[in-house]
C-alpha cells in the first residue's frame, strides 16, 4: 500500500505482504480490516480462519499475533510456521546470490555505489551492517555496535560453538529462536553470540536482533515495553548476564572450557564479580580501592571494590557550558571528570561513615584509588541528574582523546605499572540525543580496522575523527594500549 520496503509482514492466512508494526502499520490494518462482526451465529471454524490474525516478519522471521499482541512462540502441530521460515530464508538466499552476481558487475564496470568505498586508492565494500530499530531500542544497539567492535571481547563470543537447539533434520541449520524451544531454554549467550556473527560479514545492510530483544524481555524484565531506556543501565545488566550465564556454563560451554579461555585471556587477572571469572570480567573488570577516614579520630578505612565500568560526574562549574565553542570559561575535559571522581571529598550528613573506633556514625572524607585497570576501560559520563521531581540532563561538551588517555596518576601504586600500561585509545563512544532519559535517541561511533563509522540504527556511515571528538559523549570505551618500540609513542 505504502510502497515501503521496510520491515515487511505477510499474512500468514492469505500471504498478503503489508508494512509491519514498526512502519506505518499495514500489516495491522490488513487484521483490523478482515475482521468478522460477532453475530448472534456461532462462530465456525471457517470464520474462525478468515480473521488473518497471524503474520510474520519476513526480516527476522518472528511471528505475531494481532490477537494476542504479542509475538508467537510456539508452532503447529505439522510444524507450518517452520516450513514458512525455511521457505522465506530459501528466497532471501537466492536473492543474496543473484544480489552478489549484480554486485560484482557493477564492480567490473566501475559503476559504484554509495556503499562503496574508496581506501587508499583502491575500492572496497563498506561491509558494515545496521540493527534494525524494533520500537525505540536505539539503546540496545547503540550498545551492541560498540561491544561489537571490541575486539578481543566480540570474537570470543563469536567463536564459540553455537547450541543446538534442534535435531533431525534441521539438524546444523540455522537456529531462528531460542525461544522457539520453550522460555526455559533461552540462552543470552547464545542470542548475543548469533547477532554479533551477524554484524561485519558484510551480508546484509542491517539485522533484526529481535529474537536477543525477546531474551532481554524474558531475563531483564526492566527492559519489557517499547519505551525509550537508559543505554547504560542497560549496558550493565547486559553484561552481568552475560557474566552470570557464562559462569553457569550455559551456550554448550562447560565450566571448565570458559575458565581455561579466561586464563588464555588474562592468567593475572583477578577480578571476580559474583564469583569465578570470565570474559566479562577479564576485559572490562577493575579493582577500586575505596579509602575512608574519620574526621574526628583519623581510622582509615580500605576497602577493595571490582568494576566493570566507572561512571563520572561532570563538575558543576561545567554544567552550562554546552557546546565545544562556548566562551564562557573552560572546557571541561575527560581528565576534569576522572579528578572530580578521584579527588578527596568529604561526606555530607546524608552519608556519615560508621566508625568502628569511635562507635558512631561521623563525618568523614572518601578517596578512590584504582587498583587494577581493566583491558578496556569504560567510562560513564552522568548526564542524568534528579532536580527536586524532574530527572534533567546535563549537555555539557566534553573534551576526551582519542588516543593516549594516561591513567597512571589514578593508579594505587602507579610505580609497579609498565611505560605503556596505563595508555588507552578510544574505540567506541555512545551519544545520547535529546533532553531527557526517556525520550531523545542513541547512536555509536566506533573504530574498525582504522575507520570511523557512526552506527544510527540500520543506517551506518563512514565518518571521520574531528567528527568523533566532537560528540557529546555519553559512554566511553578506551581499549589498553599494546606495547609498542620506542618509536611508536605518543
Amino acid at each position: 500500500v505504502c510502497r515501503s520496503n521496510k520491515s515487511p509482514w505477510v499474512c500468514l492466512t492469505c500471504s498478503s505482504v503489508h508494512c509491519g508494526r514498526y512502519v506505518n502499520g499495514h500489516a495491522k490494518k490488513h487484521y483490523e480490516d478482515a475482521q468478522i462482526p460477532i453475530t448472534n451465529h456461532k462462530k465456525t471454524e471457517k470464520q474462525e480462519k478468515v480473521q488473518h490474525t497471524v503474520c510474520m516478519d519476513c526480516s527476522s522471521y518472528s511471528t505475531y499475533c494481532y490477537r494476542c499482541d504479542d509475538f508467537v512462540v510456539n508452532d503447529t502441530k505439522l510444524g507450518l510456521v517452520q516450513k514458512v521460515r525455511e521457505h522465506l530464508q530459501n528466497l532471501e538466499n537466492s536473492a543474496f546470490t543473484s544480489d552478489r552476481h549484480r554486485k560484482r558487475k557493477l564492480l567490473e564496470n566501475s559503476s559504484l555505489n554509495s556503499k562503496l568505498l574508496k581506501v587508499n586508492g583502491s575500492t572496497t565494500a563498506l561491509c558494515a551492517t545496521g540493527l534494525r530499530n524494533l520500537g525505540n531500542t536505539c539503546f540496545m544497539n547503540a550498545i551492541l555496535q560498540s561491544l561489537s567492535n571490541i575486539q578481543q571481547f566480540c570474537c570470543y563470543f563469536k567463536e564459540l560453538p553455537a547450541v543446538e537447539l534442534r535435531n533431525g533434520k534441521t539438524a546444523g541449520r540455522r537456529t531462528y529462536h531460542t525461544r522457539s524451544q520453550g522460555d526455559n531454554n533461552v540462552s543470552l549467550v547464545e542470542e548475543f553470540r548469533k547477532t554479533l556473527c551477524a554484524l561485519w560479514q558484510g551480508s546484509q545492510t542491517a539485522f533484526s536482533p529481535e529474537s536477543l530483544f525477546y531474551v532481554v524481555w524474558k531475563i531483564m524484565p526492566n527492559f519489557r515495553g517499547y519505551q525509550q531506556q537508559d543505554a547504560h543501565e542497560f549496558m550493565r545488566y547486559l553484561l552481568d548476564h552475560l557474566h552470570l550465564e557464562l559462569q553457569g556454563g550455559f551456550n554448550g560451554v562447560s565450566r571448565s572450557v570458559i575458565s581455561q579461555e579466561n586464563s588464555s585471556l588474562s592468567a593475572s587477572n583477578k577480578c571476580c564479580i559474583n564469583g569465578a571469572s570470565t570474559v566479562v570480567t577479564a576485559i572490562f573488570g577493575g579493582i577500586l580501592q575505596n579509602e575512608v577516614n574519620c574526621l574526628i579520630c583519623g581510622t582509615e578505612s580500605r576497602k577493595f571494590d571490582p568494576f566493570l565500568d566507572l561512571s563520572l560526574d561532570i563538575p558543576s562549574q561545567f554544567r552550562n557550558k554546552r557546546t565545544k565553542n562556548q566562551e564562557n570559561g573552560p572546557m571541561c575535559t575527560l581528565r576534569d571528570c576522572l579528578r572530580s571522581f578521584t579527588d578527596l571529598e568529604e561526606l555530607d550528613e546524608t552519608e556519615l561513615y560508621m566508625c568502628h573506633k569511635c562507635k558512631k556514625k561521623q563525618k568523614s572524607t572518601k578517596k578512590f584509588w584504582i587498583q587494577k585497570l581493566p583491558k578496556v576501560l569504560c567510562l560513564h559520563l552522568k548526564r542524568f541528574h534528579w532536580t527536586a521531581y524532574l530527572r534533567n540532563k546535563v549537555d555539557t561538551y566534553v573534551e576526551f582523546p582519542l588516543r593516549g588517555l594516561d591513567m597512571k596518576c589514578y593508579l594505587l601504586e602507579p610505580e609497579n605499572s609498565g611505560p605503556e600500561s596505563c595508555l588507552y585509545d578510544l574505540v567506541a563512544v555512545v551519544v545520547h540525543h535529546g533532553s531527557g532519559v526517556g525520550s531523545g535517541h542513541y547512536t555509536a561511533y566506533a573504530a574498525h580496522e582504522g575507520r570511523w563509522f557512526h552506527f544510527n540504527d540500520s543506517t551506518v556511515t563512514l565518518t571521520d575523527e574531528e567528527t568523533v571528538v566532537k560528540a557529546k559523549a555519553y559512554i566511553l570505551f578506551y581499549v589498553e594500549r599494546q606495547a609498542k618500540s620506542g618509536s611508536d609513542k605518543l
